[in-house]
Order: structure tokens, then C-alpha cells, then sequence
């Protein structure tokens, strides 16, 4: 069962305890990212923010966090995030959102990448829930379904009311159904050589620390 609403808020309130003033700080995207943009907001640390989606921007213009670029930023302090699955080594697929492209360089430019999910979310192995996003350049489309189910994967394009998704690059989602992944790492590297995927949902060694909302309502702090 997801992490309801109320946890969401309570494990946003303890990620605040990594934000300090003056800090640039990434903003994610997704329910989790959502309930530690509004935190945030409502804290009045005074912060700026890089979002990783034109929703998070959004979302943080409207609880007054000011916005910079990643080229105006430099340097990011943290990076706060949610996830899909994380496994036992804090690897991580995210994408679920259709945001995986630039939340992937928002964390790779980070100091800090923490990420928040409820325990529903810790999986065994990657692949656990059976879908693995991979961003692709439309027109090369094809040969990237085509080269996907030769790794042994079903590829299909994510639709929203009966339309290709568009992702905020232009690019759209192959939602690729997996089974329990042994290599990660390994997956992908070959997902990344086919010639026009952009990205892929695989965050691999990438997480500093993993919040997780407990059932029992404390929240867990995993260090890589």
C-alpha cells in the first residue's frame, strides 16, 4: 500500500533537517518531492531551488521558493527526491513520473542525493514491480523498441488519454516490462548504447541517504 498523505508530510518534515539556509537545493517531482517542495515553502528557509519538471517549478514558485537554472546554480547542495523501487544497495528506478531525464542530472550535479519513499517502496531487486521507463528520441523510436526486446524486455510507448506522452525535453516514455533485474548496472550501460534513448529510469550508486516512512509511523534513515 503507498505511503498516505499523512506520512508523506511527516517524512518531508524530517528532510528538512538536511536543508540549511543559503543552500541550493534540487527539487523533485512526484508525491513525495511534492510534500517536501510544500514543506519547504512553508519553512521560510531561505533557499533557492532547481526543479527537475515544469511541475516542480511550478510548485515551488507557488509556496514562494525562488528559481534558478541549473547554469545560474552551479553546483547543487541536495537534491531531494522520491523513487519507484530502491533495493537493498540504495539503487534506485525512478521515471514513473516521466521526470527521470532531468531528475537524473539535478542528482548527478548534487553534492547530496536524498531521496524520500515510503517502505512500500524498498523492493528486493530492481524490477520488483515489473516496469523499467526509458526516455527516447521520437524518432528513434523503433529501433529502440526494437533493440529493447532483443535484451529481453517488452517495450510500449506510455500513452495519456489515447496520445504519446511528451516528456518537458520532447522526448517520449517506453515503459519497458521487466522482470527481476540482475545487473542493473550492466542493463544500463546497454539500454544507454542504443542510439536515441536519452535516458533510463536506472539510478545506480547514486543515493547518498533513503528516507522511508515507516508503517509505524518513524521514519529510517539507509546510508549508502
Amino acid at each position: 500500500m503507498a505511503a498516505d498523505d499523512d506520512a508523506l508530510d511527516a517524512l518531508a518534515q524530517y528532510a528538512l533537517r538536511y536543508v540549511k539556509p543559503g543552500h541550493t537545493i534540487g527539487l523533485g517531482t512526484g508525491r513525495a518531492a511534492s510534500a517536501f517542495i510544500l514543506a519547504l515553502g512553508a519553512s521560510r528557509i531561505e533557499v533557492r531551488g532547481v526543479p527537475t519538471s515544469s511541475a516542480s517549478e511550478e510548485l515551488g514558485r507557488s509556496v514562494g521558493i525562488p528559481i534558478v537554472t541549473l547554469a545560474d546554480a552551479g553546483k547543487i547542495d541536495t537534491d531531494f527526491d522520491g523513487a519507484d523501487e530502491v533495493d537493498p544497495r540504495l539503487n534506485l528506478i525512478k521515471g514513473y513520473g516521466g521526470a527521470l531525464v532531468r531528475e537524473k542530472i539535478v542528482a548527478a550535479s548534487s553534492r547530496r542525493f536524498v531521496v524520500l519513499v515510503g517502505e512500500e517502496k524498498l523492493v528486493p531487486k530492481l524490477g520488483h514491480r515489473g516496469s523499467l521507463p526509458v526516455e527516447v528520441i521520437p524518432f528513434g523510436a523503433p529501433l529502440a523498441m526494437a533493440q529493447i526486446k532483443a535484451l529481453g524486455m517488452k517495450p510500449r510507448i506510455r500513452e495519456i488519454d489515447g496520445k504519446e506522452f511528451v516528456t518537458d525535453n520532447g522526448n517520449w516514455i517506453l515503459d519497458c516490462a521487466v522482470k527481476k533485474i540482475a545487473n542493473p548496472a550492466r542493463l544500463d550501460r546497454d539500454l544507454l548504447a542504443i542510439p536515441g534513448v536519452v535516458g533510463t529510469g536506472l539510478f545506480i550508486a547514486m543515493a547518498d541517504v533513503v528516507l522511508v516512512a515507516e508503517s509505524s509511523g518513524k521514519i529510517r534513515a539507509l546510508r549508502r
